[in-house]
């Protein structure tokens, strides 16, 4: 085990349980253990101090500061969207400490196709079946875990098999997202760099991602915090706090009020309305 000491606000718990990802599993004595692109860690916190255990131990530290962002200056953004709305400042105050993770664009990408119309744990059911139909076992901590395959380990999954994995209609955005990474018609690395506007666009060229697919994807795997993705509770939020109404409104309000941050203010518009 290796203990990270943490030097600025970090809520664990909310961090972990917000909505960001899905192959997260809570253990009796308050901890987690979460299912990463390369490992299984295990994660909880004792006063100030991120304790991390793992099945791999190589860059432990760097790769945990890295995947819930910790190395991050999330108080510069704070005061950013407390300036551009004080509305907004009960949700920033009370979400202190809630990180973005940083996400395998992959699995990402899968998890979000999944999750168009439909519940989270049905979403985390269908991402664990197809780990554990083709992913890698890793035992840790005496428990059976997967990890998520990467596409070249679903060239040939059928769509047959990805209804077996009770991913439902979704079996063909699946499958066509696949074949055209193993293809070379899309590359995922190329995303980091691209101007978010045409990335999402480029996204949404793709069968069963739309706008708010394409924005949480490239939300929570390539950090792209100007994106503003929205769904029936956020349209609630903007309706009774804001009186916006309307998709094309809410994203002009959002893009002209958090701007760069847009996809910070909707986690935390999120976590009060859900915890507060």
């Amino acid at each position: 085990m290796i203990k990270i000491k943490i030097e600025k606000p970090f809520k664990l718990n909310d961090t972990v349980t917000c909505g960001q990802i899905f192959r997260f599993f809570p253990l009796d004595d308050g901890s987690f253990d979460i299912v990463i692109k390369d490992r299984v860690i295990n994660v909880h916190m004792e006063d100030n101090y991120l304790c991390v255990s793992s099945n791999k131990e190589e860059k432990l530290k760097e790769v945990v500061m890295d995947y819930f962002d910790l190395n991050n200056d999330y108080g510069v953004m704070n005061e950013f969207l407390i300036k551009s709305d004080e509305k907004i400042k009960p949700a920033v105050e009370f979400s202190s400490g809630l990180m973005m993770i940083k996400q395998d664009p992959f699995e990402t990408v899968m998890s979000y196709i999944i999750s168009a119309n439909n519940g989270v744990p049905q979403i985390a059911s269908a991402l664990n079946n197809i780990a554990k139909n083709y992913g890698k076992k890793v035992i840790f901590n005496n428990k059976e875990y997967f990890l998520f395959p990467q596409y070249k380990d679903l060239k040939d999954v059928s769509l047959e098999d990805y209804r077996n994995c009770k991913v439902g209609f979704r079996d063909k955005y699946l499958k066509s997202m696949v074949d055209k990474l193993n293809n070379n018609e899309l590359d995922l690395e190329e995303f980091y760099s691209l101007d978010t506007n045409v990335a999402l666009d480029k996204f949404m060229q793709n069968v069963g991602i739309g706008p708010k697919v394409a924005s949480c994807i490239l939300l929570f795997a390539y950090q792209k915090y100007d994106v503003f993705p929205i769904d029936t509770w956020v349209k609630k939020v903007m309706k009774n706090d804001y009186e916006i109404e309307g998709e094309k409104n809410i994203r002009e309000f959002a893009t002209k009020t958090y701007g760069k941050y847009s996809g910070i203010a909707i986690q935390y518009l999120f976590n009060y309305g859900r915890n507060k």
